[in-house]
């Protein structure tokens, strides 16, 4: 009987070097026989037939090492995923069943340690939603300022994916408190509280690829800023759009957005003007416009030079010369690859140095950068450091943006393959961006 599980996994997980199609079965074998050396360093030398003989199921149960690999790059956590079957077990599955049940659960001393969970499974069942308020007081805005910093920092320690459900959850929650009582003094408040945290969820869901979903809960968030007349949370949505134009290659869109933000400069902190600049610096740059993109990237260095921190928004809090150095690098990356001189390795560089380990994503992506730059431009050993680096950052990350610069390097580093450390990055990579395919 065909193995149908294994080859729908195989399909639904993208190629690496060619990110629109599926996996080939050479290209599985290939990862599993890099997988198997890189974590029991055990030789396998599977090819395209093996992987054929498993979805054909003329081999039903790989050797352990396989099973481990196929789970890890397929992405699922059983072998009964893949439609794996152990013959010996399931026999033994069918003895069992002529075994008396009670007689059997009163011999397992340890199963009655189950019965304990049984009212914590019915806490998961049937639950409502919380109540939310009639009326609105300080409390309740400064608790949806707090879980928007919350949902800050575990995006940028583990990228999107790890709460981008939690944090919609708290964005209806906070959404209702807008059809709740509100003294008109705080109503202007609990408009940018809730659009700080919509912009949040909109940037949350851009980083695990959802691009459909992110442009109406940014525009939801807009809307919030625009009738709180929060002019540097209206520049931080727009800002937010921006990049998604950018990232989904619309960069002309990104730059009218961004122009668009800085319509009333003069209301904005210096902060956030640096912030625009440097990423109108980015649109021109994907336009190839050198000479703009220098300017726009002087210019918010300016901004950012004449920048008073206690002066900027909470949702600002974390914009500072790591992540200034970090946009503007990305920014010049775009010219550096072209051949045009740039300062992008220094900047990136400083970037990376400068970001902790609570700003995981954005150090991963500074490394991933520096490390595609360094390949297409510099030494390729130097560079699979620097990506084995960004690896090791990037390991514990949910974020979709982070993979597919993992790919990009990928594919900078194909033309220097037969190189061993090159080599083994790229294994690495494979094994990474599969294990994390949707």
């Amino acid at each position: 009987m065909a193995n149908n599980q294994l080859r729908a996994a195989r399909e639904r997980t993208a190629s690496l070097t060619s990110p629109d199609v599926c996996l080939s079965r050479q290209e599985l074998a290939e990862l599993v026989n890099a997988w198997a050396w890189d974590h029991h360093e055990k030789l396998l030398e599977h090819s395209a037939n093996w992987v054929g003989q498993l979805e054909r199921g003329k081999i039903r149960w790989p050797g352990k090492v396989s099973r481990e690999a196929l789970r890890a790059i397929l992405g699922v956590s059983t072998d009964a995923a893949l439609g794996f079957v152990n013959a010996r077990s399931a026999r033994a599955a069918v003895r069992l069943e002529n075994v008396d049940r009670q007689q059997f659960l009163r011999a397992g001393r340890n199963l009655s340690a189950l019965a304990a969970l049984g009212p914590v499974l019915a806490l998961l069942e049937g639950t409502e939603p919380t109540p939310i308020p009639t009326r609105v007081g300080v409390t309740d805005i400064e608790q949806i300022r707090a879980a928007a910093q919350m949902f800050s920092s575990w995006d940028f320690t583990y990228g999107g994916g790890l709460a981008r459900d939690a944090v919609m959850g708290q964005l209806r929650w906070s959404a209702g408190l807008l059809d709740a009582t509100c003294p008109a003094r705080l109503r202007p408040e609990l408009l940018s509280a809730v659009g700080g945290l919509a912009r949040r969820a909109g940037y949350m869901a851009f980083d695990v690829g959802a691009n459909e979903d992110a442009p109406q809960v940014l525009s939801f968030a807009l809307a919030c800023a625009e009738q709180a007349e929060d002019w540097d949370l209206r520049a931080y949505v727009l800002d937010g759009l921006a990049l998604l134009a950018i990232w989904t290659g619309q960069p002309d869109e990104g730059l009218t957005l961004t122009e668009h933000a800085l319509v009333r400069a003069d209301r904005l902190t210096e902060t956030v003007q640096a912030m625009l600049h440097t990423d109108r610096g980015r649109a021109l740059a994907k336009m190839r416009r050198v000479n703009e993109t220098l300017t726009a990237i002087g210019t918010a260095e300016d901004h950012f030079a004449r920048s008073t921190p206690a002066h900027d928004p909470p949702f600002l809090g974390n914009y500072n010369a790591a992540f200034l150095a970090g946009n503007t690098g990305d920014a010049l990356f775009d010219l550096a690859v072209l051949g045009h001189l740039t300062q992008a390795t220094d900047r990136l560089t400083a970037a990376a140095a400068g970001h902790t380990v609570r700003h995981a994503r954005p150090r991963a992506t500074c490394l991933t950068k520096l490390a595609s730059l360094t390949m297409a431009t510099g030494d390729p050993i130097q560079a699979a450091t620097i990506g084995n680096a960004a690896l090791d950052a990037a390991g514990t990350l949910r974020s979709r943006r982070v993979t597919d610069n993992l790919r990009e390097l990928a594919r900078y580093a194909t033309k220097h393959q037969h190189l061993d450390e090159v080599a083994h990055l790229r294994h690495r990579i494979a094994t990474l961006v599969c294990t994390d395919s949707p």
